[in-house]
């Protein structure tokens, strides 16, 4: 216990918020896992300033076991923590520190597992997988996912290591955020025949979004327990205008589609975009270099699997006999969109997640160790 203490404690101390590069800590694994005798391979982004890493331990054959998590973690700015978030402190049972819960508690379980992985001798591999910018929209582990698929023989399952308290979750939304940009045309608030203003059109766009949020509540997800168990609709950011007296020529403003597995989201969005061209269409009659753009990320949500390899195996390694539901998005969707069976259980709560003092009980990161331990026994056997 005391070797994933200790990395734990290692991989907390990189400060790896979205905003910085997350190279340092790549650097350490991936040295890491050379001192072991584990190659590892880095797919950077455009910059060269992040990179995913993934590495195989055991022989590289087919029916093998993907371990996944994420690097980064949300930012520490404005919290008031009463510890510093990159040196992780015990406490009453608990490790307190940025990261502990979300999630680099699971990559250290694996990380310090891996000398023992490698002494049971498994006849098929257990590949671990670490992206990056997965706080910022799951930016990084496309390119990597793309570079397995090409590169390692066929994989049994996925399980990605989001803190379930050890729970199997099978299901989760899909997340698809917009950004838009409307321009239009300023002048004095006393001659608006004169401009074009972006907020209103903004507020045009904003109410027809809430309606569609309004119509997508009545689509109740049965036999599942999920809070709220509807596709959800949400404007999270606006920004227009520069004075009162003045029309406004730009607005911003973001909004979060969140979908149920069985949305048509083509149709959803499609909807949102026709509405757009709509309403620019009126404002180029006013202003004929008025615009409205709209950028989209999408992160597909995770679908539950008839009789999932995945789901199969996570039941095997923590006991369990139930499957949950998550609200919030993960990587996991993106490696089932692939073809990989895939299923989240990790160790930690994520209602200490992105909070000030985040932890992780010592109790969770044991029950980690233990299913992580079965998981190598299974592979050697």
């Amino acid at each position: 216990m005391q070797d994933i203490k200790e990395m734990i404690a290692k991989l907390v101390s990189f400060d790896t918020v979205t905003s910085n590069s997350n190279l340092p800590i790549i650097d350490y694994i991936e040295a890491y896992l050379a001192n072991l005798g584990v190659s590892s391979h880095r797919v950077y982004d455009e910059t060269g300033e992040k990179a995913n890493l993934y590495a195989t331990i055991g022989p590289n054959v087919a029916g093998g076991v993907v371990l996944s998590g994420h690097t980064d973690v949300v930012p520490v700015d404005d919290q008031d923590w009463t510890t510093d978030p990159f040196t992780v402190i015990e406490k009453d049972g608990r490790l307190y520190g940025r990261g502990t819960a979300d999630m680099k508690s699971f990559s250290a379980i694996n990380l310090a597992s891996v000398p023992e992985m490698l002494a049971a001798n498994m006849k098929r591999p257990i590949h671990l997988a670490l992206s990056y910018d997965e706080e910022t929209g799951c930016i990084g582990a496309p390119f990597m996912i793309d570079e397995m698929v090409k590169t390692l023989p066929a994989i049994d399952a996925v399980i990605v290591g989001e803190p379930t308290m050890m729970q199997i979750a099978t299901m989760h939304k899909g997340v698809n955020g917009g950004r838009v940009t409307i321009r239009g045309l300023e002048a004095h608030s006393s001659q608006p025949h004169l401009g074009c203003s972006a907020n209103l059109y903004a507020a045009r766009l904003m109410t027809e979004l809430g309606a569609i949020g309004d119509e997508l509540k009545t689509n109740i997800l049965q036999g599942v327990d999920l809070t709220p168990p509807y596709s959800t609709m949400n404007m999270g950011v606006v920004q227009g205008g520069i004075a009162a007296n003045i029309i406004a020529r730009d607005c911003m403003f973001t909004f979060d589609y969140r979908n149920l597995p069985d949305d048509n989201v083509e149709a959803i969005l499609d909807r949102i975009f026709a509405y757009a061209s709509k309403l620019e269409a009126e404002m180029k009659e006013q202003y004929p270099d008025a615009s409205i753009k709209i950028e989209m990320r999408t992160v597909p949500g995770l679908k539950p699997e008839n009789d999932g390899a995945a789901e199969a195996l996570c039941r095997d390694l923590t006991g369990r006999n139930s499957v949950i539901a998550v609200p919030y998005g993960t990587e996991a969707g993106q490696f089932q969109e692939r073809g990989y069976s895939t299923a989240i259980c990790g160790p930690g709560s994520i209602d200490q997640a992105h909070k000030p003092d985040e932890y992780i009980e010592l109790e969770q990161v044991q029950l980690g160790a233990a299913a992580i331990r079965r998981l190598i026994a299974r592979m050697a056997s």
